[in-house]
């Protein structure tokens, strides 16, 4: 958990937390413009996908209450506390959400897929760059509908998507 949250003034902890929480659990998430004074858009992004990592994490691998304390322990008193009250008091809430996610993203059943490398050549600058790009095409079932899905990435993207696929499956073996 990043320090930037002390930057919060004690008595707003709480009820940022609780945005967070109702972002994860499909609801909207707190809004920056709400936060500007506080924090820059680089240090909001950070606050905001630590805290969402932070609450997932320990409800989605079901830490102890006193592991969860000690993940923050850097962080001050006033903040920990806010926390440590919004994780007890939310966490069927968050497990309910990752489980549904869960389910969501095993429902939808990957029928078929295809791919392409090719250069981007849209203009002669661009040529000389030679910069590879992937067309990924899914066909993705969802409620017995078969739904085509083309992305089209570069090499960063990718390795974005990878990422995100192992630690989707991870999420998964562990709920089972």
């Amino acid at each position: 958990m990043p320090r930037l949250l002390e930057k919060l003034p004690a008595g707003r902890a709480l009820e940022f937390l609780h945005k967070v929480v109702d972002g994860i659990c499909g609801r909207a998430y707190p809004r920056y413009q709400d936060y500007g004074s506080i924090w820059s858009l680089s240090e909001w992004m950070e606050v905001l996908e630590e805290t969402v990592m932070y609450f997932k994490t320990m409800v989605g691998k079901n830490i102890s209450d006193e592991e969860a304390a000690q993940q923050i322990n850097a962080l001050n008193s006033n903040h920990q506390e806010a926390i440590t009250k919004c994780l007890k008091g939310r966490k069927e809430e968050i497990r309910n959400a990752l489980v549904e996610n869960v389910n969501a993203i095993s429902s939808a059943q990957l029928q078929d897929f295809d791919w392409q490398l090719k250069l981007a050549l849209s203009s002669d600058k661009i040529s000389m760059l030679q910069m590879p790009l992937l067309n990924l095409d899914l066909d993705v079932r969802e409620n017995g509908e078969i739904k085509p899905i083309s992305i089209e990435m570069n090499k960063e993207e990718l390795q974005n998507l990878i990422n995100a696929l192992e630690a989707a499956n991870k999420v998964v073996l562990q709920l089972k």
